[in-house]
């Protein structure tokens, strides 16, 4: 385990505490918890590719989106988004409705079932790394959840906004 310091301790105390060292640490991290993440999913109600879950995630986050903001959004081609959406409003996940104010324009939403799944999806992931978290003593949880804090800050100041100005998200 990587001692993380006193949470006022900043400095980086050996060489395997640079940034390059601990990107290296997270990147492996992320690596297990995506296949923690991806697990889950597959145990849930209803068993829908990575695709498919990020595209009813867009959809739940930005309702009445279009094929072609979704398509954007999840950085994929227009046809492919069109199969996608094809194949999950066959499953009963999403609906397309008519824009009221532009014919040619569809709007694409999520269904109950489809928010059910996603929830279901949610509950399953929260409880696998609830059960990982668990296995930690209550102090390294509050220092990875300090952590996790100080680094979403530090993303802010780094990363400029959806809207492409600097600052916080």
């Amino acid at each position: 385990m990587t001692d993380l310091g006193s949470p006022g301790d900043d400095r980086a105390r050996r060489p395997g505490d640079g940034p390059e060292a601990v990107a290296s640490q997270i990147t492996d991290a992320v690596d297990r918890l995506a296949a923690l993440w991806s697990l889950a999913a597959q145990h849930a109600s209803l068993r829908l590719s990575p695709h498919q879950l990020r595209a009813l995630r867009t959809l739940q986050t930005t309702p009445d989106l279009n094929l072609t903001a979704l398509a954007d959004r999840l950085d994929i081609g227009l046809p492919t988004a069109s199969r996608l959406c094809d194949r999950l409003a066959a499953a009963g996940l999403l609906e397309r409705a008519p824009h009221p104010d532009t014919r040619r324009e569809v709007r694409l939403r999520l269904t109950p079932h489809g928010r059910h799944v996603l929830s279901d999806v949610a509950g399953r992931r929260v409880q696998a790394l609830a059960t990982t978290l668990a296995a930690m003593e209550p102090a390294e949880r509050a220092a990875l959840r300090h952590g996790l804090r100080r680094f979403l800050a530090a993303q802010d100041t780094v990363l400029p906004r959806p809207d492409g100005r600097p600052g916080p998200r």
